[in-house]
């Protein structure tokens, strides 16, 4: 269920959740998601049209998926049908595509809502196409999960994805004071408490109705400070699924502000996501891995700060290690930066699958048997320990291979002397060539 969305039936209005009391009866007292429903937006557009087409809502929970799909169907005159895909099953699903056929053939559209549509597999997915296709029914689904990954691609371009995003500070508010006409009291919370309330929500509105009638229900004769509330309040979980969105996207943030050389924006997401139940070791792993592709040889000293950190929190376990960890974060958001040797290596293993079975040139080639001395194999090899600066400058590319520069060096940190080293042996290979 969704934000203002219940079950059917009206009962007594005491006894009906918030939530349900306040959902809106039409499009325009949604609160939020402006960028889906205003005139120029992709709903306000398509409804003035007259050409609703397939939708999915991506978004995260208690943000009006629900409500704006029930508000569509009834802007439109389709019969609404709610399904979630956690319930459903393939017979379920024929019973629903059978009863729109024949809502078709008496002249009425169906819109079939399916709610946590990513958890079809791809079959059940693939059984909406045919009556997309025909009309049977204008499908919108909703998901929090990236569609990108989780849906077929025939269903995505079959369909419109509409991002829903997690309601402001000022969309609670503005459904706080909904909620205070509706119970006809204001909340019995100072300035400040008021706040805290609207940010225990998290952007969700439902959660927010629920917080309010918890306060609501309170027996109390003057208002409560913040201290008062979070002692009989706690703050909701931030949304996050160590196998989902939330999950790729802090890291994703994590890694950028790193690399962005931002120490205050790396610990914020470091803390997020230990705050979040994320388990140190993952972190410490993708931590190395940073030092590994975006560090590298400008401060050769940062992967091994980075594995004592992980280290220490083996041996140190929570919060200790934790600490660990967040020092070498710090220490690689300040090191120099190089992707050199990253992008030297993608371009070597490029060079390597076009190249394909070339030989090596035969004076590197060592030559254990009679044979393989006839062959050439080690015939005029440069033994660089006797050459003039110990470097002989020979050719150790394949002889049909021209010779390719993959390291560039950056002029940043450590790269810098490495750079020196890199043009010194250029202009010696010159020489001796």
């Amino acid at each position: 269920m969704d934000l203002f969305d219940s079950a059917p039936g009206t009962p007594d209005l005491g006894t009906r959740p918030l939530a349900d009391r306040l959902r809106p009866k039409t499009l325009q007292e949604v609160i939020g998601q402006r960028q889906v429903l205003g005139p120029e937006a992709p709903l306000g557009v398509m409804l003035e049209a007259g050409t609703l087409g397939s939708i999915i809502f991506w978004g995260p929970p208690g943000v009006g998926k629900t409500t704006i799909a029930r508000l569509l169907a009834d802007a439109t005159d389709l019969h609404f049908v709610q399904i979630s895909a956690i319930f459903t099953g393939v017979p379920d699903l024929r019973k629903v595509f059978d009863a729109a056929k024949l809502r078709r053939k008496t002249g009425q559209g169906t819109l079939l809502f399916v709610d946590e549509i990513h958890r079809f597999n791809k079959a059940q997915q693939d059984s909406f196409l045919p009556h997309m296709e025909d009309g049977t029914i204008l499908l919108v689904g909703a998901t929090t999960e990236n569609p990108s990954f989780e849906l077929n691609a025939a269903v995505m371009s079959r369909a419109q994805v509409l991002v829903l995003e997690r309601l402001g500070v000022d969309d609670l508010e503005l459904l706080a004071q909904r909620a205070e006409r509706e119970l006809d009291r204001p909340l019995p919370l100072d300035a400040d408490a008021r706040v805290a309330l609207l940010d225990m929500a998290d952007g969700d509105g439902r959660a927010l109705l629920n917080l309010v009638e918890q306060v609501m229900s309170w027996k109390i004769t003057a208002d409560l400070d913040t201290d008062a509330l979070t002692s009989r309040l706690m703050k909701r979980a931030a949304q996050y699924d160590k196998s989902g969105d939330g999950h790729y996207n802090l890291i994703s943030a994590l890694h950028k502000s790193v690399r962005g050389s931002d120490p205050d924006a790396a610990l914020y997401w470091y803390a997020r996501m230990l705050e979040a139940g994320e388990d140190p070791r993952y972190l410490a792993r993708r931590i190395t891995r940073m030092a590994v592709e975006d560090i590298s040889l400008a401060d050769p000293q940062a992967q091994a700060f980075c594995l004592q950190a992980w280290e220490t929190y083996e041996r140190l376990g929570s919060p200790e290690g934790e600490l660990a960890i967040a020092q070498s974060l710090v220490y690689l958001a300040l090191a120099p930066k190089s992707n050199a040797v990253y992008a030297a290596y993608k371009a070597a293993r490029r060079a390597a699958k076009k190249t394909g079975s070339l030989m090596p040139p035969k004076h590197i080639l060592n030559a254990p048997t009679q044979l393989m001395k006839d062959q050439g194999y080690g015939s005029g090899y440069a033994y660089d320990h006797d050459a003039e600066d110990g470097f002989s400058g020979q050719n150790y590319f394949p002889d049909d291979m021209p010779r390719e520069q993959f390291y560039d060096p950056v002029e940043r940190g450590f790269e810098r002397d490495l750079r020196k080293r890199v043009d010194y042996f250029a202009r010696l290979r010159a020489k001796r060539q």
